[in-house]
């Protein structure tokens, strides 16, 4: 059902921009085209579109000769809009046919993502979308959410529990920056980390051979951690300075970005998909598709997949903190911080809706987002800036983890078969409905 009024509303999206082909045009000009027709001409489209805007393509490792066609004489956005329309109606007219499951899951991946096309080339050409229709053109879901009410139950239970004077939020902000792993200690912090994500996640999943990535500070950026897939079973791993780091980060990053993460992701999807499978169109990945909700959600849900609840707080205690320069002593208190606050993170998505919907201004929803994030007005400022700057994108965070989470631990399975869900939805072709029961 969730699948059907998903196609409906693609087709209520396609409506809106006169610039191109009636969908009969389209269906016309598509009919003779293969699965592989329509993944070499995604290929191209997406590549040119990248030339439109310099983050669309998140990872390119195919033929150089066709990024420097496309980067050579690149189509305009309406052009673009036509081809993406053109391929889902080639798409469609092939469907019926394909018996084959692991091809029809293919087929429908690469609907999802030529729709995302669709949609955010539109958004290039200046349509604004409500935050809902947004996020299901270029994701394929519709995060549900809770109003603010619902928090303020949870924060006034915070208000009991975290003692202290002054606001919430100053409090376990101050309580919290006692945890900031010192600049000259972090690098042997992350390295630390990350090394024991990697040896966790190799206990469950096959890596390729030869799989590695390198690791960089920088600043200036609108994110935390940033994976730069370059294919080859290679990944940058970018950490962001800007602010104060704390040693819970060092899980979080080390996983998110790492193992069980986008390194593994992208290697899985390279190896098994675009090599084995010989599917091309899994050598680019734009930043703006379904594809998103599978690579931040599992991303999210692998630190608790790999270092469950007690094991987290051992490992941190025993390792990192030492390493940081920290009082291991002190490491429950700041593990029992994070459980009392995490109940809150779901607000962030509401107050994205509620800013970029137009409900409240850019100086209201920093204030929201002090007051329901627990939040120093520059860690506000950052988060703020991250959905000024990516929109509907940070649902595949808290929403995307959700989703998988419910797929994976859906029944109650054994850390074996949790641990081969992730390994199903990372090396196949997934769409967010993929995990609804």
């Amino acid at each position: 059902m969730k699948f059907c009024s998903y196609i409906l509303s693609l087709t209520l999206l396609s409506l809106g921009c006169s610039s191109v082909p009636s969908p009969s045009v389209a269906s016309q000009a598509a009919a003779s085209m293969s699965l592989t027709d329509v993944s070499d001409a995604y290929i191209q489209l997406t590549l040119e579109a990248g030339t439109h805007e310099p983050e669309y393509v998140d990872a390119y490792y195919g033929p150089a000769a066709l990024q420097s066609a496309a980067t050579a004489n690149p189509r305009s956005l309406a052009d673009l809009i036509a081809q993406a329309r053109t391929l889902t109606a080639a798409i469609d007219a092939a469907l019926p046919g394909i018996q084959s499951l692991p091809d029809r899951r293919r087929a429908r991946a690469l609907r999802g993502m030529l729709v995302a096309a669709d949609t955010r080339l539109q958004m290039l050409q200046g349509r604004k979308f409500a935050f809902n229709a947004e996020a299901e053109g270029q994701f394929a879901t519709v995060p549900e959410l809770m109003p603010l009410a619902h928090y303020d139950v949870i924060l006034a239970g915070l208000e009991k529990l975290i003692p202290g004077n002054g606001p919430l939020a100053t409090r376990v902000d101050s309580f919290n920056e006692n945890y900031t792993v010192p600049k000259d200690r972090m690098k042997p912090v992350f390295d630390a980390a990350i090394a024991e994500c990697k040896r966790r996640t190799e206990a469950h999943i096959n890596l390729p051979a030869g799989e590695t990535f390198d690791m960089e500070f920088v600043t200036g950026k609108p994110w935390s951690g940033y994976n730069y897939y370059k294919g080859n079973y290679k990944s940058l791993i970018q950490i962001n300075t800007d602010l104060p780091i704390r040693i819970s980060r060092a899980v979080d990053l080390g996983c998110h970005e790492g193992y069980p993460g986008h390194h593994v992701l992208n290697l899985l999807v390279e190896e098994r998909l675009a090599r084995k499978n010989g599917w091309k169109e899994y050598e680019v990945n734009p930043l703006y598709s379904p594809m998103s909700v599978l690579s931040e959600g599992s991303a999210n849900y692998g630190i608790d997949l790999a270092f469950p609840a007690q094991e987290r707080l051992a490992f941190e205690r025993d390792v990192l903190y030492p390493l940081a320069g920290l009082d291991p002593q002190t490491a429950q208190a700041y593990w029992k911080m994070q459980q009392m606050t995490e109940a809150l993170s779901g607000a962030r998505l509401t107050i994205a809706k509620m800013y970029l919907d137009g409900e409240v201004t850019r100086p209201q929803a920093l204030a929201l987002t002090q007051k329901y994030l627990l939040l120093s007005p520059a860690r506000a400022e950052q988060s703020i800036g991250f959905t000024d700057h990516y929109r509907s994108y940070v649902i595949n965070y808290g929403w995307g983890k959700d989703l998988v989470r419910n797929y994976i631990e859906r029944g109650n399975p054994a850390e074996a078969e949790r641990w081969r869900r992730m390994e199903k939805i990372l090396s196949e072709p997934t769409l967010p409905s993929d995990l609804l029961p």
